[in-house]
């Protein structure tokens, strides 16, 4: 064993992952062939006594790990059977991977093996849940009882590898019992529980959770525990196709700077192209890594740049109309050279061109005015920069705000030839942000305002 067997039972109720047992194989046969021990020596030959197979086996494996692989344990006996008459059983033989036992113990469960199954079941159900029930959660009809407590409370381990699609195997009808009421009454007559019977119907009454069976119990890991993996892993699967989907739709906004005019001399300084186009990210990793291999960081405060010791660095971040600056901290170094580059952006969304264009980005705009008299409305502008439609969106509006659409859409606004205005009557700058949004347009940029509460401020 390469654990203690108190890890192994804690298995059963968690997920641990990593060794247990180490395994014991011939020199030069398929499985040594298939691993970097056929580079070693051979190891001295080993006598097995099948009498002392659990412990000659773990102990002498353990010593020859690393040249040799190991020693597997015996498996788990199977429901029903003690483990005093799994120890008369064993024989090297028998040793088996755990797969393969776990697939026989599926598929080959006795009537006694489904019995004691639900025995453990309802032994567990009663020392974990039923323990800390209030006294008026009784009397609790039969059927009741077995659904809500004992069915989940099954042990997984007895499925084998299939997990909750075998669950049917453990199941009353499969036992020596045959019904729910005669396995609830030999577990009265056990002392487990305390059944009354009226009408030819039965009810729990009371369970016992200090009755031996119940005190002495070992944990395992359930079917209601295996059940709750696998919805946890279902609604992950369904949250991160979720996200998928989002990010399918999402727009994806970048903006970029071009060297231009006093910059271009300090990107050619540092030996940088002069026709790329750069982040923020990228622009700060260039001037810091020019300060710090001119030297230019000021001895007595480092927090300042001696820009006025570089005639590139000082002409790039100087300002029209002043002369150049002697010290400037190193983000206002920053902020002037990106201040005297060239501005561009770039939109991009999955199945569809990258567009890449000169100019400051400007956000969607949503306001709400006073149009027509003293009726309030709702205007979208700037939209079309992130690939939307003024038919398409007006269309969207009118089914979610319930009003209808001004004749603006398909009329150029007013000084501004090349763009087109939504308007929705009322105030819906909520739902047409969350519009905007479920269609792939970052928030920070929807820009909204209510000028008509600005008027009632003045």
């Amino acid at each position: 064993m390469a654990v203690s067997s108190d890890t192994i039972r804690s298995a059963e109720t968690a997920d641990v992952k990593g060794k247990a047992v180490y395994i014991l194989h011939a020199w030069k046969d398929a499985l040594w062939e298939m691993g970097p021990s056929k580079k070693t020596d051979p190891p001295a030959p080993v006598e097995i006594k099948s009498s002392a197979v659990e412990t000659t086996v773990g102990d002498e494996a353990g010593s020859r790990d690393k040249s040799t692989g190991s020693a597997a344990a015996s498996p788990s006996p199977p429901p029903g059977v003690t483990p005093s008459q799994a120890e008369g059983q064993a024989t090297p033989e028998a040793q088996v991977s755990t797969e393969e036992v776990a697939e026989t113990k599926a598929a080959a469960l006795t009537p006694e093996d489904v019995s004691e199954c639900l025995r453990l079941a309802i032994i567990h159900a009663i020392g974990t849940v039923l323990a800390d029930v209030p006294p008026s959660t009784f009397p609790m009809p039969a059927s009741t009882f077995w659904s809500s407590y004992v069915l989940p409370a099954r042990p997984a381990a007895a499925l084998g590898p299939n997990g909750l699609a075998d669950a049917n195997l453990l199941d009353v009808k499969h036992s020596t019992h045959k019904n729910v009421k005669s396995f609830l009454k030999a577990c009265a007559k056990e002392g487990l529980v305390k059944l009354k019977e009226t009408k030819g119907d039965v009810v729990v009454t009371a369970v016992y959770p200090q009755h031996p069976a119940v005190a002495a119990r070992r944990p395992h890991r359930t079917i209601a525990d295996l059940e709750a993996k696998a919805k946890k892993a279902e609604q992950r699967e369904q949250k991160e196709k979720a996200a998928e989907e989002k990010r399918k739709g999402e727009i994806h906004v970048a903006e970029l700077w071009k060297p231009f005019g006093s910059t271009v001399p300090f990107f050619v300084s540092a030996e940088k192209d002069t026709s790329n186009l750069y982040t923020i990210a990228e622009i700060k990793d260039i001037v810091n890594g020019y300060i710090a291999s001119r030297l230019l960081v000021n001895v007595n405060d480092q927090q300042y740049i001696n820009v006025g010791s570089d005639s590139f660095l000082a002409e790039a971040v100087s300002v029209k109309g002043e002369d150049w600056p002697e010290f400037l901290k190193r983000d206002e170094v920053l902020k002037h050279v990106r201040a005297n580059m060239q501005t561009w952006h770039e939109i991009s969304v999955e199945g569809r061109d990258t567009v890449r264009k000169k100019g400051e980005l400007k956000p969607v705009s949503v306001v709400i005015k006073v149009r027509q008299g003293r009726k309030a409305c709702t205007l979208i502008t700037g939209y079309e920069t992130f690939g939307l439609q003024a038919d398409e969106l007006a269309e969207e509006l009118r089914k979610i705000c319930a009003s209808s659409t001004s004749a603006a859409l398909v009329s150029p606004m007013q000084g501004k030839p090349n763009s087109l205005e939504v308007m929705v009557q009322g105030k819906q700058l909520k739902a047409v942000a969350d519009l905007l949004v479920a269609r792939g347009v970052p928030k920070r940029w929807i820009e909204m305002a209510d000028q008509t509460q600005e008027k009632k401020k003045k």
